[in-house]
């Protein structure tokens, strides 16, 4: 008699969303699509593109339509296969803000103060919009919709995750009594899923042209498929000290050295630290150097990246597909939640 089979753990259902709020920036690449790509190798990967959430600041709706190409257009460029992943723009998948509204409410206002966006507007005396108050039930919304496992963020984000987890917490015990999740997290199958964070290194967090983070809202960014031109002017406005060409340079805290190490070798990079430490070796050189760098990896990215900017047809092929899929997972989903709160079940298409 032969022996039984182990059954295999079904694959890791990972998701990513990302704003279409002007081009991807290195930031962007490595704290978020490299590792997302990275991630999806090993499982189910879901990306969608955060048109919804854009709305908060974007009030041009062409420029809309555009970015939220680019961003498909730059997935695809570098390396998302659609044929085993899927991608689709949020606003396609309306369960999302049907999940949203009910999220809402059972969600206490006092969470939504801890919000760091929130706190932050707060604070510096902003206006405070109420699509930003229910920016974090929207991404709750975003993650819990798609019943997934795992989701990748940077040290930063883990707010977002931890705030879905709450939320999805307050909506399996008031409607069905218990968290639905047992004491080593395993879930099951009412209600909402815990999704666990997958949190990147600390490296991930990419300097901007200042030595802060890298971010369109600091407008300390380099583009990722900026024009040659364009990315030589923000790569040499690079911020440095005013150390004189001959003098001996301490890479550490160098941002110029911080950006060439996720771009060059090990030993390319042991090279500009002691070209740094010899002197005769200035920042306006260092900087050449990481131009060079960036180009060779973004260089055939950019080709991939026009061509499909040059195909709206085809990106809105993918997208609809994708939506397509999307709502197949959402369906399940959102049939147990309207089961749960009392809600008449409806075909998908309802």
């Amino acid at each position: 008699m032969s022996e039984p089979q182990a059954t295999r753990p079904p694959p890791l259902r990972s998701l990513s969303g990302i704003k279409p709020t002007g081009m991807p920036h290195w930031g962007n690449y490595f704290g978020m699509i490299q590792p997302a790509l990275r991630l999806a190798e090993e499982g189910t990967g879901l990306y969608f593109i955060a048109d919804y959430h854009a709305l908060t600041t974007v009030r041009d709706a062409q420029r809309l339509r555009d970015d939220s190409y680019g961003i498909a257009a730059t997935l695809l460029a570098c390396g998302l296969d659609p044929k085993s992943t899927t991608l689709w723009r949020q606003s396609d998948v309306p369960e999302v803000q049907e999940l949203t509204w009910i999220l809402s409410c059972v969600t206490g206002f006092g969470l939504i103060e801890r919000a760091h966006a929130f706190k932050d507007a707060r604070a510096n005396g902003r206006d405070v919009g109420f699509g930003l108050v229910a920016y974090p039930v929207l991404m709750a919304a975003d993650i819990l919709m798609f019943d997934s496992d795992v989701v990748p963020v940077g040290k930063d984000q883990v707010q977002h995750l931890e705030f879905a987890r709450d939320m999805a917490g307050y909506f399996n015990v008031q409607f069905l009594g218990s968290s639905c999740h047992d004491s080593e997290g395993a879930w099951d199958g009412r209600g909402l899923k815990f999704p666990k964070p997958v949190v990147q290194k600390a490296g991930a967090v990419v300097p901007g042209l200042d030595g802060r983070k890298m971010s369109k809202s600091y407008d300390n960014h380099i583009p990722m498929f900026a024009s040659k031109k364009d990315l030589k002017k923000r790569v040499m406005a690079i911020v440095t000290d005013s150390l004189a060409l001959e003098e001996p340079k301490d890479p550490v805290g160098c941002t110029v050295y911080e950006l060439y190490q996720l771009f060059a070798s090990e030993a390319q990079v042991a090279e500009m630290a002691a070209k740094l430490r010899a002197g005769g070796y200035g920042y306006g050189h260092a900087k050449l150097d990481l131009l060079a760098a960036a180009e060779d990896t973004f260089g055939v990215l950019r080709s991939r990246y026009d061509a499909w900017m040059a195909d709206r047809d085809a990106l809105e092929a993918v997208l609809q597909e994708g939506a397509l899929r999307a709502r197949s997972i959402a369906a399940p989903v959102m049939a147990r939640v309207r089961e749960a709160v009392g809600l008449p079940a409806r075909p998908m298409g309802g």
